[in-house]
């Protein structure tokens, strides 16, 4: 199956999210065969990076966006276990800091690009800024926005600027040689219902829990809505969102494999070509080594 196209979105039609499926059409039951694909997909992932490095012409970034508990976490673990970690990083966007909230919103996106030849995986990103305050709008009450006085101020129109902003900003990126890889992890409620009670039930995942979860939880079907307002409004031809279906872990950690497999490699990254001359200078010095060896 072709897992790039199977969950591509690039916004050509309006995108429904409550008929998106959850689970796969056709899920690996056997986890054993899932394990043994991963692994052959980070191996090549491994060598593409490895290229992407050498090349160093391109920039990617690797967005995940989703629900509370939707897997971001472990699919950074397993997905990107086998990738150099000299060039691949992970930047997490929590809550803005004073700093970055006296700033324009997406002041702190550019600073955390990766160089050309590198990867780096966003645990979160510029989305936030058009999920959480468009379902608590009364946080932008604080961020001193021209003309946001009152709740009654912050309508659609703020949103759809910066919908229109962010796909701007990300067409320009990939003009200059930096693409973004953009996966919505798509989950049920029922699921992240189970995922929670693990977190409590079992004493290694405590940690995990965080009462604010729960308050989140209440606010799903407007959590909904806003990805859905979200995705119709970013995807495009050239900058797609991939709508995993995440109830299942497994299942969806070896499609996001798979889908950055064919992406990566799309962008056909190769070593750098060696001139004669160079390989002639090369020659020259192994020979100037074993005749040292041999002395």
């Amino acid at each position: 199956m072709n897992y790039e196209s199977e969950y591509r979105f690039d916004g050509s039609e309006r995108l429904h999210l409550k008929n998106q499926a959850t689970s796969l059409q056709s899920p690996v039951p056997d986890k054993d065969k899932i394990k043994a694909q991963l692994a052959d997909n980070i191996t090549k992932l491994a060598d593409l990076q490895s290229r992407l490095y050498a090349q160093s012409s391109y920039g990617v970034v690797v967005l995940l966006q989703g629900m509370d508990a939707a897997g971001k976490d472990s699919m950074i673990r397993h997905v990107m276990s086998g990738l150099d970690p000299e060039g691949t990083s992970v930047v997490s966007f929590k809550q803005p800091t004073s700093n970055e909230l006296a700033h324009d919103y997406l002041w702190r996106i550019p600073s955390a690009l990766p160089r050309r030849g590198s990867i780096q995986i966003f645990n979160r990103s510029q989305y936030e800024d058009v999920l959480i305050s468009r379902v608590h709008p009364e946080i932008l009450l604080g961020q001193h926005l021209p003309g946001i006085n009152k709740l009654s101020d912050i309508t659609d129109d703020l949103f759809n600027q910066r919908f229109r902003d962010i796909a701007h900003y990300e067409e320009y990126l990939q003009h200059n040689g930096f693409i973004m890889v953009k996966f919505f992890l798509h989950y049920s409620r029922d699921e992240q219902k189970r995922r929670f009670e693990k977190r409590i039930e079992v004493p290694d995942k405590n940690w995990k829990f965080s009462a604010a979860d729960i308050k989140e939880r209440a606010f799903w079907d407007d959590y909904q809505k806003a990805y859905e307002d979200m995705l119709n409004h970013t995807a495009t031809k050239e900058n797609p969102w991939y709508i995993i279906p995440s109830d299942s872990k497994w299942n969806s950690r070896m499609v996001v494999s798979d889908i950055l497999t064919t992406r990566l490699a799309a962008l056909k990254p190769e070593y750098p070509t060696v001139t004669d001359e160079q390989k002639q200078q090369l020659h020259e010095i192994l020979n100037h080594l074993q005749t040292d060896k041999k002395a």
